[in-house]
């Protein structure tokens, strides 16, 4: 009896602004994927989500990449990679033909669909993502299986999402630098949306906040598909930065300073509690410098304020509006932030949930 074979290994990788991840995984047999083996290494070249030292990213991903083999104990050959930066677009591509009247066959929908990629190309951009949506008959829409129909007119939605080619050819040169094939780039907020919300979510409409270092992503989901995108220049990183600026001090600490005592609410007792920290330059074994949480707090503050008002111009130009349902859920490494989705709640006015990955182990 021949022996088993062995899983197929799926791997994927995330050149973020502040880190770079790789992930090596398998699928079971109920659709579960398993993680064996992961890696993380500080993002070097990489400037709101562009590539802009390829040398130094390359080596970080490198490093990402074999730190997950030996956890794993495997090795992987190509990955699955992410693309979240600025330049993405979404929108419908709507294609249509003349039936005469027929039954719809096989032949009359591959027919569609051809026509429907010539229909999808960007000038200077590359597809990422073409999948048709939802089919039409004579203009009723929401046909699921048009085949066995009658009709004069068979016609499709074409949800597109594509992206500036000049940044997908330097994260792919990047990746095969490492000795590595691509085997797709993908849209992170397409990624995002299959790992943090549920199929019904996506349908009824949601929109997804991806908070990360440098880039901030607001994407709006509507009948299973990506239906609005918008890419705001801010992140979690900007409100390190604007910590270390107002104290003076390294930007590990304050990091560390927002993530151990920073929060998006404030408190009355922010003014009784001291926070240590080393001013910028100090000699070892010099007295640390003491700051209130208030001050800290405030600092905090005026970053998210600014970015929550960003977020909510964006969701208003996509369209989510109305006083009425409209979840917003947050993800990325800035969601982390205590009380971040409390503080978005009270200023959107709109029920805000932090969202965490499903069907993983």
């Amino acid at each position: 009896m021949a022996a088993p074979s062995a899983p197929a290994l799926i791997g994927a990788l995330d050149i973020g602004s502040s880190k770079i991840v790789a992930l090596i995984c398998t699928q079971d047999p109920d659709g579960r994927l398993r993680v064996l083996g992961t890696g993380q290494r500080e993002s070097r070249g990489v400037k709101r989500g562009f590539i802009t030292d390829m040398e130094s990213s390359e080596v970080a991903v490198r490093e990402a990449v074999e730190q997950a083999e030996r956890m794993s104990g495997a090795n992987i050959e190509d990955v699955w990679a992410s693309f979240g930066a600025g330049g993405l677009t979404s929108n419908i591509a709507n294609v249509e033909v003349e039936l005469g009247g027929h039954q719809v066959e096989r032949a009359d929908v591959d027919e569609l669909l051809t026509t429907g990629r010539q229909a999808i190309d960007r000038p200077g951009q590359v597809v990422l993502h073409a999948n048709p949506a939802l089919y039409t008959l004579d203009g009723v829409e929401g046909v699921g299986k048009p085949i066995g129909l009658h009709a004069q007119r068979l016609g499709v939605d074409i949800h597109v999402v594509a992206a500036d080619a000049g940044p997908l050819r330097n994260i792919d040169l990047t990746i095969r630098q490492a000795h590595l094939g691509v085997h797709a780039i993908v849209a992170s907020p397409i990624v995002a949306a299959l790992a943090c919300l549920s199929k019904e979510e996506r349908d009824l409409g949601v929109a997804l906040v991806e908070l990360g270092a440098e880039v901030t992503n607001v994407s709006l989901h509507v009948g299973g598909m990506l239906v609005g995108l918008r890419s705001i220049p801010l992140g979690a990183k900007d409100i390190t930065d604007d910590i270390a600026g107002a104290f003076g001090v390294r930007r590990r600490d304050a990091e560390r300073m927002k993530c151990f005592h920073g929060s998006a609410m404030t408190s009355p007792r922010d003014n009784h509690e001291m926070i240590e920290a080393l001013a910028l330059g100090s000699e070892p074994g010099s007295e640390p410098m003491r700051v209130s949480r208030a001050q800290l707090m405030t600092v905090i503050r005026q970053r998210i304020e600014q970015l929550t008002g960003e977020i909510a111009a964006a969701l208003k130009a996509l369209g989510f509006t109305g006083p009425v349902g409209g979840q917003v859920v947050l993800t990325g490494g800035g969601a982390e932030l205590k009380n971040i989705a409390d503080y978005m709640q009270g200023v959107l006015g709109r029920a805000v949930r932090v969202g965490r990955p499903r069907s993983i182990t």
